[in-house]
């Protein structure tokens, strides 16, 4: 099965489990069982899975035949190159090729003179004005072509104004840029590109990066901390006709061995084609085959099997003319297979567990609740079943028992509503360090600091203490968290010894996560940028730049996500309490109003017991209808596992029983 057959397969099945969840959501409503917690959980968990993307990255020096193995690879279904391919240079900045259904066709371009500013590109992305448009003709290949060559447009600009925009500009340096005869300096004329298309795979999620080589790699930070490394696959391209060369191998050492795991990491030597002799059997070709790809894996310092020799460019002419005999020489589908092999089944992990984590604590939760409910109601019905024949006076000792135990129950609450309180208090104790505004003022007193700076001792000590305060403030929030779950625990046991609140253990959570985020931001700043080197070749101006740009975005980011996931544990963590202690008062209520009416006219007895009975089997059956949902999501779940492997048809059957 080819890359694009299983990850339409993966595709339907992440449909099949949206739905799914649609449906459970739908019947906690008309159950009258869904709760806040729950409908935020659910419909967070919907919307992740809707928004889930495919990302592979594709990273080479030029003329390495990036263009032409994503052509061939993706897009030869379309009967033609949707890339431009050719000799040289075809892609000059990052692009993203993607698809949004509420957008039309177009190339979206930023300026690179954007980059003179303190602007991230994904805060670009929020401001359509600083982006221009230019209309892709998705009917017409050769007018799509052309517009697809403005992404290798070069502008040509004094060394002084390409060292302003961050370009490294060296006559020795490998990957710097170089003055031509005329004393300029030839740069990309755009900063980065998305592509907006409506092929079949990138509607489907599929989003596929681009990149243009060491220089830009490296003048665009934004490319190593955070788009590479969240890449899920990252195919790195080498010529068969150059081997490993000294850029190379940058590339490799610098961005990909240092900031990618090796799951879902492949090396492809393309350019095999060129290797092909018809004065040499094909004995000797695949021996030269073999040795050129041992001595590329010696120098990566990765196993042989980890390289995959192809020829993209025969790879694609196959496809369009449906050649299986040139499709197999070119040896593109084994590297089809194993991105599938390395893609795919990650993908179906993340989601798989992602769906099994939320939804099953929410299916826990309701089941538990239901429970309750059922055995409340055996209680009642015994405890009213146990009137029958008793005299007057019977009746009001049980009533005034049950008075007694609401009284106790409320005045239990006190402690409850004191634990709220506290909660609260730690609560913003917790954002205040882990807050974005105070680090987005620690960020700006961190740049005026650098800007302010007489030497490069104090540009470094700035850097320094930005990530001292910044770690300070994880571990002081990582402290309130534990403060919070070891408070928690203390009410949900008393709650359970006092008042046999039946209640699961409180959910665990941890910051450890942002703080390896934030060590990686660090190791990074210390490599690229708190450097001497940096410090004797970059103004301090375009070293604060960069530290604006890059490490306080990226830091923003991380406490965001920290914060929305925070968030998200406190309701969980605080849900289960609220939902218990509402229960049991509505139960009380309930024992309660039923005795009076009993005291009120004794030929209620029987009316109330057979009340009791009909709405105990209704309650049975919502448990076995939740279990029954409960079993077709995991037979969804074990379906998504088996078509991972080796199927691709939708799994229609589970999805509607689910």
């Amino acid at each position: 099965m080819s890359l694009a057959q299983q990850f339409s397969a993966y595709s339907q099945w992440r449909l099949a489990i949206i739905a799914a969840t649609v449906r459970f959501r739908q019947w906690l409503i008309e159950q009258d069982l869904s709760d806040a917690q729950a409908e935020l959980r659910l419909s967070r968990l919907e919307a992740r899975i809707r928004e889930d993307k495919l990302n592979v990255a594709f990273v080479a020096e030029f003329s390495r035949g990036k263009s032409e193995l994503i052509n061939s690879i993706f897009f030869a279904a379309y009967g033609s190159r949707v890339l431009p391919s050719s000799a040289g240079r075809t892609t000059m900045c990052p692009t993203e090729l993607l698809y949004v259904a509420d957008k039309p066709p177009v190339i979206e371009l930023l300026s690179i003179q954007t980059r003179g500013g303190n602007t991230s590109v994904s805060e670009y992305k929020q401001s359509p004005d600083a982006w221009q448009r230019i209309p892709l003709d998705v009917h017409s290949a050769k007018a799509m072509q052309d517009a697809l060559r403005q992404v290798s447009e070069v502008i040509r600009v004094s060394p002084e104004e390409a060292a302003s925009l961050g370009f490294t500009v060296d006559e020795t340096q490998v990957g710097a840029f170089h003055v031509d005869e005329a004393g300029q300096v030839e740069i990309p004329r755009w900063r980065h590109a998305v592509i907006n298309f409506p092929h079949p795979l990138l509607e489907q999620g599929l989003v596929i990066l681009d990149t243009p080589g060491l220089n830009a790699i490296g003048t665009e930070p934004e490319l190593t901390l955070s788009l590479l490394p969240n890449a899920h696959a990252v195919l790195f391209i080498l010529a068969a006709d150059t081997g490993v060369t000294q850029s190379d191998l940058l590339v490799w050492r610098e961005h990909i061995a240092r900031n990618h795991g090796k799951r879902g990491r492949l090396v492809v030597l393309n350019k095999i084609d060129g290797l092909w002799d018809d004065l040499k059997s094909e004995a000797e070709i695949d021996a030269e085959i073999v040795r050129q790809t041992k001595t590329c894996a010696d120098i990566l310092g990765i196993p042989s099997a980890q390289i995959f020799p192809v020829s993209a460019q025969k790879g694609l002419v196959a496809k369009i003319n449906q050649d299986a005999g040139l499709l197999g020489k070119s040896r593109l589908p084994e590297l089809e297979a194993a991105l599938s092999d390395e893609l795919i089944p990650a993908k179906h992990d993340i989601v798989r567990d992602d769906t099994q984590c939320e939804f099953g604590e929410i299916h826990h939760h309701i089941r538990e609740l239901l429970e309750v409910r059922h055995s409340n109601l055996n209680d009642q019905i015994a405890e009213l079943s146990d009137l029958r024949g008793k005299n007057r006076n019977v009746v009001e000792y049980m009533m005034g028992k049950i008075r007694v135990e609401k009284e106790e129950f409320d005045a239990g609450l006190q402690h409850y509503y004191a634990v709220r309180s506290v909660f609260s208090t730690l609560t913003n104790k917790l954002f205040a360090h882990l807050g974005v505004r105070p680090l987005r003022q620690l960020t700006e007193k961190t740049r005026q600091t650098m800007l302010d700076a007489n030497f490069s001792r104090q540009i470094s000590r700035a850097i320094h203490g930005f990530f001292q305060e910044v770690k300070t403030n994880l571990k002081k929030s990582g402290d309130e968290v534990r403060e919070i779950r070891v408070m928690m625990d203390s009410v949900y046991k008393r709650l359970q010894v006092e008042h046999g609140l039946k209640l699961a253990n409180p959910v665990d959570f941890s910051l450890v996560i942002y703080e390896r985020e934030i060590h990686r931001l660090e190791t990074w700043c210390d490599t690229h940028l708190n450097t001497a080197v940096q410090f004797m070749t970059h103004e301090k101006k375009n070293i604060a730049q960069k530290f604006f740009e890059e490490i306080a975005v990226q830091s923003q980011k991380i406490f965001g996500r920290a914060n929305w996931d925070v968030e998200s544990w406190l309701k969980i963590i605080m849900g289960p309490v609220e939902t218990r202690v509402r229960e049991h008062q509505l139960h009380l209520k309930r024992r309660l109003d039923s005795i009076e009416r009993i005291h009120e006219a004794a030929d209620t007895l029987e009316e109330r017991i057979q009340e009791l009975v009909s709405m105990k089997g209704d309650l049975q059956q919502q448990i076995t209808s939740l279990d029954a949902i409960a079993r077709a999501m995991q037979a969804l779940m074990r379906r998504g596992e088996k078509r991972g492997a080796d199927d691709s048809r939708p799994d229609d059957t589970v999805a509607q029983r689910a």
